[in-house]
Order: C-alpha cells, then structure tokens, then sequence
C-alpha cells in the first residue's frame, strides 16, 4: 500500500547507530558527515539504535537530497500521534526526504511488550488517523505476517540481519511492487579469523534475541549454528566480509534476490571500533562505484 510517494533512496545505502548522537558537541561533526556521505552518491541513511523522527531532523537539515529513514522506531517508545506530527513538520520543511522506518522491538527491553504483531497492527491504525501516509514508512519485518503487514499497510519492508535467502522469500511474500530494503553488515577484512571475530562481538548480542534466532532457525539453521558465538555458517550467511570487490559481490547478492535497496552496516576492523568508519564509507563508496547526487 502506498497513497504517498515513496522518499527515493536508491540502490545504496548506509546503516549507522552513530547517526543519532545526542551530544550537542558531535552535532558539527554528524552535519559535516551526513553531507559528505550525500557527495559520496550514498542514496540514504539509516539512523540505527531506536531512533526517532527528530534523530533523522538535522541530517536533512545538513544534506540537500538524501533521504534519511528511522531504522527502527521503536512503537513502545514513541507514540503514534507525536511520531505522526514530528513527521508532518519534517515533511513540511524538507518534502521527500524521511522514510519511518518502525519496529516492534523486543521482550527483554519493553516491560508491555505482549502481541507485537497486534500492537504494530494498532500502531499503523493511529498512525493513519493522525494522517500520516502509509507510503512514507517501511517496517521492521523478519516473519511471514509482519511481512504480509508490510505489504498491505507499508510502503515496504526493512528487515535486519538476514541472508540472501530471506530476501528471496520476503520478496516474494511482498510481491512486485513493495519496496524491499534490508540491512546488510560487511567487514573490509580480508583475514578470516580476525573478519569473523569481528562479526561475532556484534552478533553476540542479537543471538540473546529470539526474534532473530526464530527467524535464523526458520532459515534452516540449526541450534548448533547459534551456540559458541555463531557458527562460521550462520556469521559468513550473515555478514558480507572480504576486501572490497568481495563485499560489494555480497552485498548486490541481495539485490539479484529481490532487494530494491541495501542498508549497509559497516562494521570496523581492529582495535579502533568506535566514532563513525569514514574510511571504510569512502572505500566502500568506491567500490559500489556510486556516482554523487
């Protein structure tokens, strides 16, 4: 479903929890980021971490074309009528340039979390009545029915950390016409051990969460591929490691799956892992061979 245009975002794009610093110290250096990232010819950036609309407010502000989208906001933690003004105001002043992205979080953070699938249900119907079009927001969805309410009640679907092969089946529940846009996590480390361990630190968290682990296991994956940290199956399934011709293979893998457009983590190798990866965000520009604004 879609009754408003869908903000443009391209093939490419980044996906960074770093985006929503609060500290008004790093605003400088967060502008100054969001706009060499729009020269790059990245097609958009996601604000990863529970972000919300005023998150997304001074990279648009900052950038003249790219869209910036909420990857997710938790629906626990804002409320619907806020989000929707928040929303209006952002249009208003720079039309065409935020996707909502929203999610349903999960159990072990949300001491109300019961029926997600019921409360993204309500969620969606306040967000309509507030007035904000369902073509502008995209949802979180790993299963079958959170990606058949993407389909029906969305502009599309923004599933995280999954493989080729979900991309291929959330394509074809979605059909033709939604858009697909998953994240994808790469490391430009050639080394395999250090590559996976990298990988690890990060899924270390995410196999705590059973969303994710019921998603992987429906998958094919088995419980022996979540213990010890992640089996090499499951972390090179998930993420896209290698130098930079190889990840840029896996990541334009979900693409020829079904993807419309890739949220690209980039995660950091070696000790320096903190702060935003430039660096790794210009070699990574490069090799997608993407053109500017």
């Amino acid at each position: 479903m879609s009754d408003s245009q869908t903000p443009a975002i391209g093939r490419y794009g980044l996906w960074n929890a770093g985006l929503q610093d609060p500290d008004p110290a790093h605003a400088a250096e967060l502008a100054e980021t969001a706009a060499e990232l729009e020269e790059l010819g990245y097609g958009a950036l996601w604000i990863g971490g529970s972000s919300g609309v005023e998150h997304a407010a001074p990279l648009i502000a900052a950038t003249s074309s790219i869209s910036v989208a909420t990857g997710i906001l938790n629906i626990w933690q804002y409320g619907p009528e806020d989000t929707a003004a928040r929303q209006a105001a952002l249009e208003a002043a720079h039309p065409g340039r935020f996707l909502l992205g929203l999610g349903v979080s999960h159990a072990r953070f949300i001491e109300q979390y019961q029926r997600p699938y019921t409360a993204m249900t309500h969620y969606l119907d306040a967000l309509d009545a507030a007035g904000s079009p369902a073509g502008n927001r995209v949802l979180a969805a790993l299963g079958p029915k959170m990606l058949e309410l993407s389909r029906d009640r969305s502009a599309g679907a923004h599933p995280y950390l999954v493989t080729v092969e979900h991309t291929a089946q959330a394509r074809a529940t979605l059909g033709e016409g939604p858009l697909l846009a998953p994240e994808f996590t790469v490391v430009l480390e050639r080394d395999p051990d250090r590559a996976r361990e990298t990988a690890r630190e990060m899924l270390s968290f995410y196999l705590q969460l059973s969303n994710y682990t019921d998603n992987w296991l429906r998958l094919g994956f088995g419980e022996d591929d979540l213990a010890g940290g992640g089996s090499d199956r499951l972390v090179d399934a998930l993420f896209g490691w290698g130098d930079e011709e190889r990840v840029r293979q896996r990541i334009d893998a979900y693409l020829d799956a079904g993807a419309d457009h890739v949220a690209v983590q980039v995660l950091p190798s070696g000790e320096d892992r903190s702060g935003l990866p430039r660096e790794e965000w210009r070699r990574l520009a490069a090799v997608l061979e993407l053109t500017g604004p």
